[in-house]
């Protein structure tokens, strides 16, 4: 009966947040339109190049702590300690709200150095306004990770839509403002990425309001859980402190690895270009170019992503009761959903590549490159998911060295490829970076769970069917 009910929350979370993903994208799809149609190629390069860096900083701002979060918090719902839940969100939102502060004035204010690195001084105004989102965007997430560990997904979802939604209205109504005051793209693009903070901001209130209405139901059961004696369930702040970071730091460099294979395209792709005669302005029209098809595979990446915390808490619960045949079975049953996921969604990508890219952009630049950007989708899928199964059952140091690993290789092979082949060069190396990184936590995932794969069954069997699919589809669009 217990499994049943975990069994049901996990199929539960995971329709509230698919939804949310889809709303969320959808809404953030309308702002990638106007924003390369009326802003032009030079500020969705801009924007392109910065937004990676404002990722990066949330990523070092969050330090890792709203995966942790959510695994202690599952730990103590599995051992009924509810008293100390309280107590590892309240050390962690003072931490976050820290780093948030800290991390966002060195942006803020590094903007021109920042600028230089990149060698590209258009790129300060944006810097500065995605700087400020820092304030909010932290402890909002760390107030979804603590819902999360009790597998209660309708927070997250609900600020997931408001934060986008207001993100996107923000940006929208900036980028007509400053478009029609004849604004510099550098300005424009600044603009843009203020919504960032806007829709963060409206997201923190969300959350708040969830966390207050816990507070007042959940506030009485804590009091005569203290009363009856049980005290002990609470530690010493530092040490729960330390045990947070001990998990929460390789989680961070896991996640902030995610961003490096990104970042590798901004140091590298646009200087390259650069160097090979395309001139600064020429650069970050090819590498907006570049990224015209990153907004169709983030959309699988942010399913990836969102149904993956589903899997931190529901491992870590079953982990802690020793069901080693519970943590095998989901990791089998997650690893194959999401293959076959990633798998359709590229195929499709890249065989739609082409009216997609004139229904979005309006005409037919870098279509070839989107095809091959398109298979990023399931190599990223794997990534994700098996770095999160991994960090589930305590094994958080290895998803990020292997991502390091892949960022690495992604780099050697935009120096290698771009030269060659342009924007075409970084699209494959991007492709061999995820599917790296994903081979290396699937290796380690069956050795330290027993899981078994069967590589022609899981793996291979349904690529060729969906290859097959592919082939049909694609003699049917020619024949007629």
């Amino acid at each position: 009966m217990k499994e049943a009910g975990t069994t049901s929350k996990i199929l539960q979370g995971a329709f509230v947040l698919s939804i949310a993903m889809v709303l969320s994208k959808l809404i953030g799809t309308v702002q990638k339109i106007p924003l390369q149609n009326m802003g032009g190629d030079v500020v969705f390069g801009i924007y392109n190049t910065v937004y990676p860096f404002y990722n990066l900083m949330v990523v070092l701002a969050l330090a890792g702590f709203p995966a942790a979060i959510s695994k202690f918090v599952a730990e103590d719902a599995a051992l009924g300690r509810q008293a100390r839940s309280r107590q590892v969100i309240g050390i962690a939102s003072v931490t976050l709200a820290c780093s948030g502060l800290l991390l966002g004035s060195l942006i803020y204010f590094g903007a021109p150095l920042i600028g230089g690195w990149i060698d590209n001084a258009s790129v300060e105004p944006a810097l500065r306004a995605s700087a400020i989102a820092m304030l909010f965007v932290p402890v909002m997430s760390g107030l979804r990770g603590f819902f999360q560990g009790y597998q209660d997904m309708m927070p997250t979802a609900v600020s997931q839509i408001t934060e986008q939604s207001v993100r996107v209205g923000v940006m929208i109504v900036l980028l007509v403002y400053l478009t029609s005051t004849g604004a510099t793209a550098e300005h424009i693009a600044a603009g843009a990425l203020i919504g960032s903070a806007a829709g963060g901001a409206a997201g923190l209130v969300v959350m708040g309001g969830y966390w207050r209405r816990y507070r007042r139901s959940h506030h009485a059961v804590i009091e005569d859980s203290l009363r009856s004696g049980n005290e002990g369930e609470r530690e010493g702040s530092g040490k729960l402190l330390w045990s947070m970071l001990k998990y929460a730091i390789p989680v961070c460099l896991g996640a902030l690895a995610v961003s490096l294979v990104s970042l590798a395209d901004t140091f590298t792709v646009p200087r390259l270009l650069k160097a090979g005669g395309a001139g600064e302005a020429g650069a970050m029209v090819q590498f907006g170019v570049y990224n015209r098809g990153m907004p169709i595979v983030q959309l699988i990446t942010m399913l990836a992503t969102s149904l993956s915390v589903l899997f931190i808490p529901a491992l870590a619960e079953a982990k802690v009761t020793g069901d080693k045949q519970l943590v095998a079975e989901r990791s089998r049953l997650s690893l194959r959903w999401f293959w076959l996921t990633g798998m359709a969604a590229s195929i499709g990508i890249a065989m739609l590549a082409q009216p997609v890219n004139i229904a979005l952009y309006q005409d037919t630049d870098g279509t070839s490159v989107i095809r091959w950007i398109a298979f990023t989708a399931a190599g990223s899928a794997l990534s994700i998911i098996s770095a999160a199964l991994l960090q589930g059952i305590s094994i958080v140091k290895a998803p990020a060295l292997h991502l390091l690993a892949a960022a690495a290789a992604k780099t050697l092979l935009n120096l290698l490829l771009v030269p060659q082949l342009g924007i075409t060069g970084a699209a494959i190396a991007s492709v061999a970076a995820h599917f790296l990184a994903a081979a290396l936590n699937i290796a380690l995932l069956t050795r330290r769970t027993g899981l078994r794969i069967r590589a022609g069954t899981t793996l291979f069997k349904p690529a060729a069917v969906l290859a097959g699919m592919a082939l049909a589809a694609g003699a049917a669009m020619l024949a007629a």
